[in-house]
């Protein structure tokens, strides 16, 4: 990415690179390349995103691509040309502090922040749900019960909790045997169409299938939640660039190397899924084990082995969670650093050097949300729920992500090239198609206008509670306007 016309950095750029990497300076540097590109695959890889593209069956290759090439492709340019001029603890946050003002950058960590509550809130449901699939048909009355996942739920955040005070150092750790486990899992789905050939036909077995389909709302709101949904996450390992060694160069890297293979993991395992089930069968929280059970039903002992697999699905929801749960905790301890937030939010721990009370304060949080959602509702319309509303906050994320080089970009000390621009309108404009379709269920609910009320009234609460808080914290003098 050197295209851009660099010039001297602006006294501001300086300033904040200087005050950052100063408070940066006391964490651990945990996180290398190869580790970096395990937590890539992690985190962008989820689990449910291959049920969900199974919903647009034989011409889900299509839509994958087109999420690619408008959404996936120009959120990694935009990822590695901002953290190679900002490679900084915080990531998105000091980029939009810079690119425009402190009220925008705590508004997009604040939303970034309920982003990663709501996504953490429903891991415990997916756990739940490996762990039944796991298990097998004795375990069916485990799919709908609630107080069995307030259990799972409330075990997992306390674990989550302690382990999150000893820093990256264990995380990291977790986070790659989460990887490799994911890795294993999604090469058995691939394979499972093959494994199983010599007891049945290949006959719905199509990842490849290209006919152009008819566009519809239907497609468009699948569509949209590949994208903003499925391939989306190359921005938040930033947030930890200040525990990274030799950041600008290793993200950037990892980006590069994970982007490839996410592509691969996403269609070819959704062919594999649109092999055993059919698109209106597919379980949107657990699909994977869904298939693997399935297709392994009928091979004896070697069905165990489906468990093993299945239980390293539940790994990775675990490390998933440790990624987002790092940067969660790291967004108010940098907003601490501001006086944007109480200075108790930036206390380090003596030893490990960890925000100990930001991660007491993230895990309570979580857990309240976690409960909270399946109140008056089936698990599936929770889990949708849940989803959508997140899906919601990270488009409005991702507003401000893309419009940093289409209109601030000279912020930094250069001028964007004309294919940077390209790119981020492209994600720009699916970013908005996303946040408009997160109002649409695409499975049945029992009131759609309920629904669309509901993810209304977090966001929108959910950001006027931002804006009081920054009310409440701001300074005489502070700026609340474009620097100029």
């Amino acid at each position: 990415m050197t295209a851009e016309t660099q010039t001297t950095p602006p006294p501001a750029l300086a300033e904040l690179e200087r005050d950052v990497e100063q408070r940066s300076a006391v964490f651990k540097k945990e996180l290398g390349l190869f580790d970096l590109v395990l937590t890539q695959i992690v985190f962008v890889v989820g689990t449910i995103w291959v049920g969900w593209a199974a919903k647009l069956g034989n011409h889900q290759m299509v839509f994958w691509l087109l999420a690619i090439l408008t959404f996936y492709l120009p959120l990694a340019a935009v990822v590695i040309f901002l953290n190679r001029l900002m490679p900084l603890e915080g990531g998105l946050y000091q980029w939009a502090k810079l690119a425009f003002n402190d009220f925008v950058a705590f508004m997009l960590a604040w939303n970034l922040w309920i982003f990663g509550i709501l996504v953490m809130s429903g891991i415990g449901l997916i756990i739940k749900k490996n762990i039944a699939y796991a298990i097998g048909p004795r375990a069916d009355w485990m799919h709908e019960n609630k107080w069995m996942t307030t259990l799972i739920c409330t075990l997992l955040m306390v674990t989550m909790i302690a382990a999150s005070r000893r820093g990256l150092a264990l995380g990291k750790w977790v986070q790659n045997f989460g990887g490799a486990l994911l890795l294993l899992t999604f090469a058995t789905l691939i394979l499972l169409p093959f494994i199983t050939a010599g007891r049945g036909p290949l006959a719905n077995y199509h990842p490849f299938s290209t006919s152009f389909p008819e566009l519809s709302t239907y497609n468009i709101n699948v569509f949209s939640k590949l994208a903003v949904g499925a391939l989306s996450g190359f921005e938040y390992i930033a947030i930890l660039a200040g525990e990274c060694r030799a950041p600008a160069r290793n993200i950037s890297r990892s980006v590069l190397i994970s982007a490839p293979i996410i592509a691969l993991m996403f269609i070819l395992g959704t062919g594999s899924v649109l092999a055993f089930v059919s698109p209106d069968k597919v379980d949107l929280i657990g699909p994977i084990p869904q298939v693997l059970s399935l297709g392994f039903s009928s091979f004896g002992w070697v069905s165990m082995l489906v468990s093993i697999t299945i239980f390293g699905v539940a790994a990775r929801q675990i490390a998933l969670m440790s990624i987002y749960f790092a940067g969660n905790t790291r967004l108010p301890m940098v907003a601490g650093w501001d006086d944007l937030l109480p200075a108790w939010f930036a206390r380090l721990h003596g030893r490990h050097r960890t925000p100990v009370n930001s991660i007491l304060f993230v895990g309570l949080i979580t857990l309240v949300f976690s409960l909270a959602s399946l109140v008056g509702v089936k698990e599936q319309e929770a889990f949708q729920l849940q989803d959508n509303a997140a899906t919601t906050f990270y488009a409005l994320i991702y507003i401000v992500l893309f419009a940093i080089p289409l209109v601030a970009i000279k912020r930094f000390g250069v001028r964007a090239p004309l294919w940077l621009k390209v790119a981020s309108a492209s994600g720009l404009i699916v970013s908005v198609v996303a946040g408009f379709f997160t109002l649409i269920p695409i499975t049945h609910v029992s009131s759609p206008l309920l629904f669309a009320v509901k993810i209304i009234v977090v966001v929108v609460g959910a950001n006027a509670i931002g804006m009081a808080l920054y009310q409440l914290r701001k300074k005489p003098g502070q700026r609340t306007a474009s620097a100029q």
